[in-house]
């Protein structure tokens, strides 16, 4: 027989025999008043239901796979100890948490919001059917589909993002002053390393006296799937960390878990201090939904959870305290039973998505209305950056120079831009691009945050998610590697599964590719993109120059600012210092800083020469080696143009295919590799479209050494200049 229905019959049994647990402590004494109690039964009762129905639908091919919440309804009573404002990012089993919440703001109908996310009706009000998620813009529940604990960086960053919007003012404060963040997750993701970073950067921060309004929950329910966690290894590791508050609570009371969750959020309110809170629950029913418990778990273990039912524990409460009669909890279980029946027979009905179209709608975020920022006055500038600043913008100056220009006249227009980023700040950055603007900005807009990836990747996300203008930078591409769930799970994810309902728009700055003379290897010099490129809705450019670089990072602020976009620049270091083209002291590569309203826009290319014969299609360091091999071709008569992808992705096939149609020859010179750059797409575009004599010239499939082969796997000019001539000949 299904556990939920041995469950659900035991639910009657026990309370027409009288077999009960006993109860400690008194509700009334906790603050907690008769409408309190049934206030939070009922919300358990719809997660348990819901639960069970959701068993019914999946049955019946009306429902889809699902993660239930039952044996975690304790944690209605930390819904009850929080306010409806403060932001909640939740596990997957918190379904009382949301229920307890709707109850607390008018108009919410939470048994037919979640049963529309569970038959994945197209008016879902929280994913639109795109995924059966817990959520609600109304309720301050950000949807998370992660179950490996990705959603706890970005609440780190969230509550940083509380206290700093005192400091800083966000483009669209979007949590109160003195909210708090919660962020719950189970025994099993506490071990994910993404739970251990989050952790230390919450007690790190913290550490230094830094606002961090955090809740940590943790919902111990002693078994990940089918592994248990060893006994008293939850509250060994929470208490073991340095600035956080751990505080425990058992999850089959709700008295007892409302308590400490108040004294929790008394903490977390009144001194901005993290808290790790440890609620000690059962799971039941298994995992998920298709998991066969009983294949891993002994008979005896499964049926003491199954007798420790919170809904029994709640019940037995309210008539030791005198709430409810037996039939009365008896009949209001049955009439929330029928009320689950009627939702699910409405929402059965629903239309589900059916188009491509439908489904890809929400995957780029609406735009928004802001107010236009005035571009700096010479006289801002004079006293932002100094004279000395000002004339260097009159003069041409290398990439890393014109960036450090750029972003300086960045963050005087736009205020809401914060920046973070290990070595940033007091340093300026591994290669000097953001030299002093935390002079100039404060650190409170220019962070220096400890070394690990997905906490700065987290931070930002939360602090966009509060209407901040964040961006983040990693030192090196290949450090991307450490977190790049953060921009794949999380970051380019929220819209689509929130219907374009929340956003964290951000400018990712990575200083990236190949080139570098004797330094790294590959870890410093990483020649792949593919990381970036397979993630929908993200948008990815690559300068070539310092004018180019300023002109798109204003754009992608733009992007940011009106569209929500999350946007990643990949900045070449090889090109960062770059002054000489053709020989030494011609100062070929150095550009001068571009007049203010000037942008390189999405979806335009930059073009450079008139030649017919052949046209480089190349970005980043392969426009420096076309320019170079341009200047040698054109001696043996062989005329090219340069065609700039500038914006890698999403690509901008109509401006490329335009700019090259009248050229007899083209070229893709691709810096990544071989395998999964560039080049294959652009290969595949042209084919599509028709157009023969295309080549390409690509680095071998191989990581990059460090020393005198810094680039004997890479294109060079003078494999450029020789495919180039073999293509004019063959064609």
């Amino acid at each position: 027989m299904d556990r939920a229905e041995i469950v659900h019959e035991a639910f009657g049994k026990r309370l027409e025999s009288g077999d009960l647990p006993g109860v400690a402590g008194s509700a009334k004494d906790v603050g907690l008043g008769h409408g309190d109690l049934m206030a939070l039964f009922r919300a358990q009762v719809m997660s348990r239901h819901l639960d069970r129905m959701s068993r019914k639908l999946q049955a019946k091919g009306q429902g889809f796979y699902t993660i239930g919440s039952s044996g975690h309804e304790g944690n209605a009573a930390i819904a009850h100890a929080l306010r409806p404002d403060d932001p909640a990012f939740l596990h997957y089993r918190d379904a009382a948490f949301q229920i307890a919440r709707a109850g607390q703001v008018p108009g919410q109908n939470p048994l037919r919001d979640m049963l529309l996310s569970f038959t994945c009706a197209a008016d879902d009000p929280i994913s639109g059917g795109r995924h059966k998620v817990l959520g609600s813009k109304a309720l301050s529940i950000p949807p998370q589909t992660s179950t490996i604990a990705s959603h706890l960086p970005k609440a780190v960053g969230a509550a940083y993002s509380v206290g700093l919007a005192r400091r800083v003012a966000p483009l669209e404060r979007q949590y109160a002053r003195d909210a708090v963040v919660l962020c719950s997750f189970g025994d099993a993701s506490l071990n994910h390393s993404t739970a251990q970073g989050a952790l230390n950067s919450a007690g790190w921060t913290a550490w230094q006296n830094a606002p961090m309004p955090l809740i940590f929950l943790c919902q111990d329910n002693g078994i990940g799937i089918s592994t248990k966690s060893p006994k008293g290894w939850v509250a060994a590791v929470l208490q073991s960390r340095p600035g956080l508050t751990y505080m425990t609570c058992d999850g089959l009371d709700v008295v007892d878990t409302y308590l400490t969750a108040r004294r929790a959020v008394e903490h977390a309110r009144g001194l901005r201090k993290p808290v790790a809170l440890h609620m000690r629950c059962v799971r039941l029913y298994g995992h998920a939904g298709p998991d066969v418990e009983s294949a891993y778990r002994p008979m005896a273990e499964i049926e003491a959870a199954e007798r420790d039912d919170p809904l029994i524990h709640t019940a037995a409460r309210l008539i030791a305290e005198g709430v409810a009669s037996t039939e009365d909890i008896i009949k209001e279980y049955q009439e929330l039973w029928a009320r689950t029946e009627s939702e699910s027979e409405r929402a059965v009905q629903r239309p589900h998505l059916q188009t491509a179209a439908q489904v890809k709608s929400a995957l780029i975020p609406p735009k928004r209305s802001v107010a236009k920022r005035n571009t700096p006055s010479d006289t801002a500038r004079i006293n932002s950056f100094g004279s000395a600043d000002m004339r260097a913008q009159a003069v041409p100056q290398p990439m890393n120079k014109l960036i450090n220009l750029g972003l300086s006249d960045l963050m005087l227009s736009h205020p809401e831009i914060v920046m973070m980023g290990e070595d940033i700040g007091r340093k300026g950055g591994v290669y000097g691009v953001t030299k002093g603007l935390q002079a100039r900005f404060g650190a409170d807009r220019m962070i220096d945050t400890l070394l690990d990836e997905q906490s700065i990747l987290g931070l930002a996300i939360g602090l966009a998610q509060n209407g901040f203008i964040p961006m983040p930078e990693i030192q090196f591409l290949a450090y991307l590697h450490n977190a790049e769930d953060q921009l794949r799970g999380e970051a380019a994810t929220l819209p689509f599964f929130s219907d374009g309902q929340f956003s964290n728009p951000m400018v990712l700055r990575i200083a990236g590719l190949g080139y570098q003379k004797g330094f790294g290897g590959h870890f410093h010099n990483d020649n792949s993109l593919a990381v970036l490129r397979d993630i929908p809705g993200l948008i990815i450019g690559c300068p070539s120059d310092g004018l180019d670089a300023v002109l798109m990072y204003r754009e992608a602020v733009r992007l940011a600012r009106e569209e929500q976009r999350v946007v990643v620049m990949v900045d070449p270091i090889a090109l960062y210092p770059m002054r000489d083209l053709h020989e030494a002291g011609d100062g070929g590569w150095m550009r001068t800083f571009p007049k203010a309203g000037e942008v390189a826009p999405l979806g335009q290319v930059g073009v450079h020469g008139q030649g017919r014969d052949v046209a480089f299609v190349t970005y980043g360091n392969g426009r420096y080696l076309c320019t170079q091999a341009q200047a040698v071709l054109a001696k043996s008569g062989i005329k090219a143009r340069i065609i700039d992808l500038r914006w890698l992705a999403p690509l901008a096939q109509d401006a490329v295919l335009q700019a090259t149609k009248d050229c007899a020859q083209v070229v893709i010179v691709d810096e990544c590799r071989h395998t999964g750059s560039q080049s294959e797409a652009l290969m595949a575009m042209f084919a599509e479209a028709g157009r023969g004599r295309v080549s390409r010239v690509t680095a071998e499939d191989c990581f990059i050494a460090t020393g005198p082969a810094y680039g004997a796997t890479l294109p060079s000019t003078q494999e450029i200049v020789r495919a180039t001539r073999a293509a004019v000949k063959a064609g």
